[in-house]
């Protein structure tokens, strides 16, 4: 492990490399059929081996499961099927035994309409908890109170009978939003997140961070056909811009305030934000002046083409706008979108290796999501067995995010090692991509994998900067830190710079001659 990344660190994060564990789809120690944190200690060891420095857990806390955990009726407690606060804390435990932190996911922009607050703030207009929910009556004429819709494409509003008013919801109608205009709300959540703070949680990966906040007066988003995310710069999906239900700036004091509540323990607790925007300039706000979040996701370089102009173009211009001293978590999947082995690679695993090199070789946080270090590719999970209420069905042309979700496998056979039950999801169909596998061919992604972490860790904690060398349409060579990468995007071999320095990894065989191969990537040591 890297020393700058130790316990004794305060800001353990740069440099560091994250792992996001699916909990259902990582280890089963039960034979429910689910993936359990008593099966994440199980698999400490391997984690461990492979060297990354903290563990982000998809929602551990009590839910109706309506959308995986992030429908929260509770929290201050562990899903049932998961574990127990108990479990939780020996992994807290035996992870930092073995070096690794562990992150938890907090939902803050909605609950489940299951969730106590819920339940009361539905009951009457004059309920104690009815302000922390985005209430609002239809039109004179009868229609909606405005034009917002949810993450499905549908009406963003639901009608609750007893009360006669509409309550909103980004999400599912199961996930009421809140209102984070009631500083109630805001005493709730410094509240909760204390409690975890004080059972050795490193910090939260926030989800929808750039929630909270709806525009006071529920104004209409404006309608723009390019309003789609994937394959373009509008911050919005389904023709609809998201300009007042989600980036507000009030959101940037709440932000503000966790930090100074964060830094008040030693080390620092991580606030990491879903910043899920499509532009660097969406982004940026969220570091605010080094008082906000400390890392944010970087979602324009997930959106962007496996391209070098195009990957090139997001790095330079976050370095470019983002505040001195902060950094950004580099990642190419996550569990809401397609694998970056399918996405970016096209399942060629040269391609993979070109871009689990350059992902590990920027300044910043690399993060890897279950499976990518292995070349998991989606799975085609049937209808008849997607267990995502919020995409199953493909509704208004959802991709279904279960087949970016399919179980680990640990070794060949049927059930992979991840279950000794009927698995909630169907096991990777690929049976050759596998832990044990790859575990003993060093020349397999993982081994890859894992000596990126190491270099990463070893030479990119703080103080490294990027410095552009050359972007083409077929290569990308930068200087970071004290590394220079030479990145071909081409079928036919590179020549690398004559100044090169020495080799210190290729993503394929070894570098001949100075040449780099198709389609790969060389990490050398820099010339002075």
């Amino acid at each position: 492990m890297n020393q700058q990344n130790s316990s004794e660190t305060t800001e353990w994060w740069r440099g560091a490399t994250l792992y996001h564990i699916y909990v259902r789809s990582f280890q089963d120690a039960n034979a429910d059929g689910h993936g359990d944190i008593q099966g994440i200690i199980d698999r400490l060891e391997y984690l461990e081996w492979l060297g990354v420095d903290a563990l982000w857990l998809s929602p551990t806390m009590p839910s109706p499961n309506r959308d995986w955990g992030y429908d929260v009726a509770d929290y201050e407690n562990v899903q049932s099927d998961l574990g127990d606060l108990a479990t939780l804390d020996r992994l807290i435990t035996q992870a930092g035994e073995r070096g690794m932190k562990v992150m938890l996911d907090l939902v803050a922009n909605h609950t489940s309409s299951e969730h106590p607050w819920f339940l009361d703030a539905r009951s009457s207009r004059d309920s104690e908890h009815r302000s922390y929910y985005v209430w609002a009556d239809g039109k004179e004429d009868g229609s909606l109170p405005n034009n917002w819709v949810d993450d499905t494409g549908e009406v963003a509003w639901t009608l609750d009978e007893q009360t006669g008013q509409y309550y909103f919801h980004n999400f599912l109608d199961a996930q009421p939003d809140l209102n984070w205009w009631d500083e109630r709300v805001h005493a709730e959540f410094a509240r909760i997140m204390d409690f975890w703070y004080r059972r050795g949680v490193a910090g939260f990966r926030i989800d929808v961070a750039n929630g909270l906040y709806k525009d006071r007066l529920l104004r209409d988003n404006p309608v723009d056909p390019r309003a789609v995310i994937y394959n373009t710069e509008v911050q919005g999906r389904y023709g609809i811009e998201h300009k007042y239900n989600f980036n507000q700036p009030e959101t940037h004091q709440v932000y503000r305030d966790w930090r100074a509540a964060a830094e008040q323990f030693d080390p620092p607790r991580l606030l990491l934000g879903e910043t899920w925007v499509a532009r660097v300039d969406e982004l940026t706000p969220y570091y605010g002046d080094g008082d906000e979040l400390q890392l944010g996701f970087n979602f324009p370089l997930i959106f962007a083409p496996f391209e070098p102009q195009a990957l090139a173009r997001i790095v330079r211009e976050s370095f470019a706008s983002f505040p001195a001293g902060s950094a950004t978590v580099w990642a190419g999947s996550n569990h809401d979108l397609p694998r970056m082995s399918t996405r970016w690679a096209q399942n060629d695993e040269g391609r993979l290796r070109l871009a689990h090199t350059v992902l590990a070789t920027l300044p910043g946080t690399y993060a890897l999501y279950y499976g990518d270090e292995l070349g998991m590719v989606d799975s085609d999970i049937p209808s008849d067995l997607q267990q995502d209420p919020l995409t199953a069905g493909g509704l208004n042309g959802q991709w279904p995010r279960d087949n970016a979700r399919a179980p680990m496998r640990w070794n060949e056979t049927d059930d992979g090692a991840f279950t000794a039950g009927t698995p909630w999801l169907p096991i990777h169909p690929d049976a050759a991509v596998n832990v044990e596998r790859q575990r003993s061919d060093p020349r397999s992604v993982l081994h890859l994998v894992r000596d990126l972490i190491a270099l990463h860790s070893e030479h990119l904690g703080a103080g490294a900067e990027y410095v552009e060398v050359e972007v083409t349409d077929e290569r990308w060579i930068y200087r970071s830190g004290e590394l220079l990468v030479v990145a071909n995007f081409a079928d036919a071999p590179l020549e690398a710079p004559r100044e090169r320095g020495e080799l210190l990894l290729a993503s394929r065989a070894s570098e001949n001659g100075g040449q780099v191969l198709p389609w790969s990537a060389a990490v050398y040591r820099a010339a002075e």
